[in-house]
């Protein structure tokens, strides 16, 4: 252990008859990666030795263990206590940890600042070393997004989607979930209804009211839904953009809720997804003026695009031109902090492999736009389309797509709850989720082994790199003539039309071309020869539309 007489000390044993010391010395190198130095006492360490100790060395922090049987570790915490407070030792952090039927009697005692059972997170032990508790939970209750990452010790912001069908109860679900403090990021999902006619109630259809999220229809819905998560670990909120009246919804957001970051698409929410009836050229160019909006109050943004091309069936290379077009369009408005997902497992049957070496050459092209004006946080998530709609079989596929996603070091990480397979999620299987993830990071941020240097992922981040880097070129020659074509809303709505941009699921769209073919090869999403089936390079399907380049 850490021997420097300049740094604070915290001192640690397993009391009594308890040999169980893992989790002791765990605790004991957090401690030191946060400043302290370190000595462990060991195992079965009585109670009478450990207070000796801590008189000798004087400690500013202990650390105490007992994972066996809980009315002996009860006396014998009783004992420690009344020993320490015979001898005046109490002016120092006491730490317990052990199982939870142990950590009760521990709470009971009085004795400890802070106490772990089995369901402590990394997030907890670190909130602990760094001063900040209360009430036995973790606190960071920073404002905005970057205070609470700058704040969160490298460890990932948990975030999820959430919204019942009534106001009642996304009320009564957000306080629970604020006060489980499992979650950093609160997603408010408002029904089709809300996002494309809250400010045009005339045009609602009740019958639909609660389909796909909370029925908002008041601005006081939003604030009693804000308010309820002050509690707890105060957790940011966040609310996608409407599907129209985007700047409107923009205002709401963020006046209501302090919309954490925007979220806006560049492509999407018009007749291509039909998810409103704006023409897609018009719905560009209003989804750019919604980006500026959040960049001149200084907000964070999400560019929700790539994955919409991928639930489509487009190919990869599409996918990845997608995400750098959302990151170039949110910088060309003024965004300063990108919030930048990368949605795993879509579609459902890609490779693990292949799934990585698509998100590092998104990652790729976008960390090029990265400058002291404009960068990047990388957030990752699980497709919601690739859940079984069996828990037990979900709750696996949720914990091995949080372990692939580790692999690009997010810094936020997007929960998809198990249960989102087969039903909206509830309170409970939220917060069931989020712990989930939090066992499965728990065994990620340290030794993993480095599968983004994998030989197969690197050749196909290449191969798409120089993919992606073909489309860009085609999209500027249709662009001939503009400033920055990849930002000008007709070239863009140009580039759907002819199908430099296209998927198979926009067959029949007049907004689209809707002609390209595409085929799982090998994990991959690849366009295809219609009638051969045979792959094609993206320079292949592209002059297959008159571009040659």
């Amino acid at each position: 252990m850490n021997q420097d007489n300049r740094k604070p000390l915290a001192l640690g044993a397993a009391l009594g008859n308890c040999v169980h010391v893992a989790g002791l010395l765990g605790f004991l190198r957090l401690a030191e990666q946060e400043g302290y130095r370190t000595v462990s006492l060991g195992a079965a360490v009585p109670v009478d030795q450990l207070v000796a100790e801590i008189a000798r060395q004087q400690p500013e922090l202990v650390a105490v263990s007992y994972r066996l049987t809980p009315e002996v570790g009860r006396r014998l915490l009783e004992e420690l206590a009344t020993q320490l407070r015979d001898r005046a030792l109490l002016d120092r952090r006491f730490v317990f940890g052990g199982t939870e039927p142990v950590a009760e009697q521990a709470r009971q005692v009085g004795l400890f600042d802070q106490v772990f059972g089995a369901e402590a997170s990394p997030e907890a032990v670190l909130a602990c070393l760094r001063g900040r508790q209360a009430e036995g939970r973790p606190i960071n209750r920073a404002d905005t997004l970057a205070e609470r990452l700058a704040s969160n010790g490298g460890y990932p912001l948990l975030r999820h989607h959430f919204g019942q069908p009534t106001v009642e109860a996304t009320v009564a679900g957000a306080r629970e979930i604020a006060e489980a403090g499992v979650l950093d990021v609160l997603s408010l999902g408002p029904d089709q209804n809300a996002q494309q006619f809250f400010f045009r109630p005339e045009q609602m259809r009740p019958e639909l009211d609660g389909a796909g999220g909370v029925p908002l229809r008041r601005p006081e819905d939003l604030e009693a839904i804000y308010q309820a998560t002050r509690c707890g670990n105060y957790p940011l909120v966040r609310i996608y953009a409407g599907t129209q009246d985007l700047l409107q919804w923009a205002d709401l957001a963020v006046r209501t809720v302090h919309n954490a970051w925007g979220a806006v698409p560049l492509f999407w929410y018009n007749r291509l997804d039909g998810r409103s009836a704006r023409p897609l050229a018009v719905s560009i160019a209003e989804n750019q003026e919604a980006m500026r909006w959040y960049a001149e109050r200084g907000l964070p943004l999400e560019c929700n695009e790539a994955h919409h091309w991928s639930l489509r069936e487009a190919p990869d290379a599409v996918a990845v031109v997608a995400a750098f077009l959302g990151a170039c369009n949110a910088k060309a408005a003024g965004v300063r902090l990108y919030v930048a997902q990368y949605m795993f497992n879509t579609p459902a049957r890609t490779w693990p492999s292949m799934d990585l070496a698509k998100m590092l050459a998104k990652r790729t092209l976008i960390q090029r736009l990265h400058d002291a004006q404009f960068t990047s946080v990388t957030q990752t998530r699980a497709g919601l389309a690739c859940f079984r709609p069996d828990p037990d079989q979900a709750k696996g596929q949720l914990a091995a797509s949080t372990v692939l996603q580790m692999a690009l070091q997010p810094q936020i990480v997007h929960v998809v709850g198990y249960s989102e397979g087969d039903h909206a999620i509830t309170a409970r299987e939220l917060i069931e989720s989020c712990r989930i993830v939090h066992g499965a990071l728990a065994q990620c941020l340290e030794g993993m082994p480095e599968m983004t240097a994998d030989s197969q992922v690197a050749r196909r981040c290449e191969e798409l790199v120089a993919e992606a880097e073909l489309t860009l070129e085609a999209i500027r020659q249709l662009g001939a003539g503009e400033d920055d074509p990849w930002t000008h809303p007709e070239t863009l709505a140009e580039a759907v039309r002819r199908g430099v941009l296209d998927a198979p699921h926009l067959a029949g769209n007049p907004e689209a071309c809707g002609q390209v073919e595409t085929a799982l090869v090998a994990g991959t999403v690849r366009a295809v020869d219609r009638e051969t089936g045979r792959p094609l390079t993206e320079r292949q399907r592209l002059e297959r539309l008159g571009i040659s380049l």
